[in-house]
């Protein structure tokens, strides 16, 4: 029997996505494979007064369980007025492949899902980005398509190359699909390793510095498509210091280049009002367990490792929402 997300308590990201756009803020897609991690995210946006999307990959999905993630998604709704806040809560299908998954989240209380056709040929891409559509609207749930390919690994999404998004494709790809948002490649990447270190320029400070994003691509897409919504996908920074910290402690991390924050900065200033960050989470929460383990090594308590890895997970959201993405006080 399908479970609606009204009946859970949850969002879909329509009016959300307007107020941000309006706002010149991004909401922030932060995503979760356990419990620590949903705790940690729904902690730093109710102190911060921020919206949110819970993400969940197809991998996650596997790991933790769709009946779990149902119940977890109705849990958030609850745990957030027993902190106190209530702020608004979208639980989104991250990179689904295939109209079966998208469906089947959907009937199990997903309020947004993504269908990544991006890897299709044009044609095909609006194919199915338009079926997911014509179902998921059926249930007032919004779905996210995208143009153009992100290099890197992030789960079961992996590729070598970047594709840019084509500006002359846009307007055709959101009238015949209907899709309510659309995620763009403009330089960001998956993963902890989104660029090779000749790709970049070293700064006054000796840090590596990649890329900049395509602003100008951007500018181009809303020319095209004014106020629609836009996402941007593989947009960890890859804070030096958690990579520092957990090579210091036993990790062998190498190559690790992220997006400059300030760069994000800008792009929330935009129509790009949904920003995804997972690469940096994982890295935050492997930073504090390594170091726990490092300085306790008799300790085999999960809460005594888990704990700190949570509350540090919680201050590296709180500062996203705060400094990045400008969502802070928004709702």
């Amino acid at each position: 029997m399908a479970t609606s997300y009204k009946e859970l308590g949850l969002v879909n990201t329509r009016e959300l996505f307007k107020k941000a756009i309006k706002g010149k803020y991004a909401i922030p897609a932060y995503n979760f494979n356990n419990l620590e991690q949903m705790q940690a995210i729904l902690q730093a946006c109710v102190e911060t007064k921020s919206p949110v999307i819970l993400q969940v990959s197809s991998g996650a999905r596997k790991y933790a369980n769709a009946t779990l993630l149902r119940n977890l998604g109705k849990g958030a709704v609850e745990y957030v007025k027993e902190l106190g806040y209530e702020i608004p809560i979208v639980l989104h299908l991250d990179h689904g492949d295939s109209f079966e998954l998208c469906k089947d989240c959907i009937d199990n209380g997903f309020s947004s899902v993504m269908i990544d056709g991006s890897h299709l040929n044009f044609e095909d891409n609006i194919e199915l980005t338009k079926k997911v559509v014509e179902y998921a609207h059926k249930f007032d749930v919004t779905v996210e398509g995208e143009l153009g390919v992100l290099a890197g690994i992030e789960d079961e999404v992996s590729a070598v190359h970047s594709t840019y998004t084509s500006p002359e494709e846009v307007i055709e790809f959101v009238n015949r699909t209907g899709v309510d948002s659309l995620a763009i490649s403009i330089g960001t990447s998956h993963g902890a390793n989104k660029f090779k270190p000749e790709q970049c320029t070293i700064n006054e400070k000796g840090i590596l510095v990649p890329p900049p994003l395509r602003f100008d691509i951007l500018e181009e897409i809303e020319k095209k498509i004014p106020d629609f919504p836009i996402v941007l996908h593989g947009s960890s920074s890859v804070h030096e210091k958690y990579v520092e910290i957990i090579n210091k402690y036993g990790g062998a991390l190498k190559d690790t280049i992220g997006i400059p924050e300030d760069q994000l900065r800008k792009a929330s200033t935009s129509a790009v009002c949904k920003i995804n960050i997972d690469s940096d989470g994982r890295l935050a929460m492997t930073a504090a367990i390594r170091e726990t383990f490092a300085k306790n090594p008799a300790e085999f308590d999960p809460r005594k490792y888990l704990g700190p890895a949570r509350d540090e997970l919680k201050q590296l959201y709180m500062h996203k929402n705060n400094n990045v993405l400008g969502s802070s006080g928004k709702c």
